[in-house]
């Protein structure tokens, strides 16, 4: 399984009720966002995603990401 972490904007439950719709069209993934954080850290992973596919999906929603 790969893990991938990126720096997002993702930063409340709200933004991660926008960005949920879109993660979970990505097959046999987990993800979770630290809110917490200061740089809002978007960890997926995966057997089958690619980081592009990620990003593309994060930006689809509306926000901002770039690998870390």
């Amino acid at each position: 399984m790969k893990t991938f972490k990126f720096k997002t904007n993702i930063n409340c439950g709200g933004c991660v009720s926008g960005v949920t719709p879109f993660l979970n069209q990505l097959e046999n993934t987990d993800w979770k966002v630290d809110t917490e954080n200061p740089d809002k850290i978007l960890t997926v992973e995966s057997e089958s995603v690619s980081e592009e596919e990620i990003i593309r999906m994060v930006k689809k929603a509306g926000f901002e990401i770039e690998m870390i």
